[in-house]
């Protein structure tokens, strides 16, 4: 089951992540009004409420789980939001996030065990 929580949690903040830089690149900022429009944009929005669910179920796993164990499993968002920089951004990625990335993966397996 919190395994199952972890991973939504993971996944609910890289969504509301994605999200809100969709709509950041729908906006100019120019002045206030075009700040209280970003912030009224239904990305932004979005991203917002996927980031109220997922600090729910984090403060759930908070209560039921060691935060040196959980807190640093979370940088898997990390390497699912540089997936999505490719996927969806078109973003291309040096070969030292892709290092970065293995690292991180080393990280969690030492963390696991």
């Amino acid at each position: 089951m919190n395994i199952i929580l972890f991973i939504s949690n993971v996944l609910l903040l890289v969504a509301g992540q994605t999200l809100w830089k969709i709509g950041a690149e729908k906006i100019e900022i120019t002045g206030v009004k075009s700040i209280i429009n970003a912030i009224l944009s239904p990305w932004i929005i979005g991203g917002g409420i996927l980031y109220v669910i997922a600090t729910v179920i984090w403060l759930y796993l908070l209560s039921k789980l060691p935060l040196s164990l959980i807190y640093p499993l979370q940088s898997v968002a990390y390497i699912i939001a540089l997936l999505i920089a490719v996927i969806i951004f078109k973003e291309v990625i040096p070969i030292t996030r892709w290092v970065g990335v293995g690292v991180i993966l080393f990280g969690v397996y030492l963390i696991t065990k």
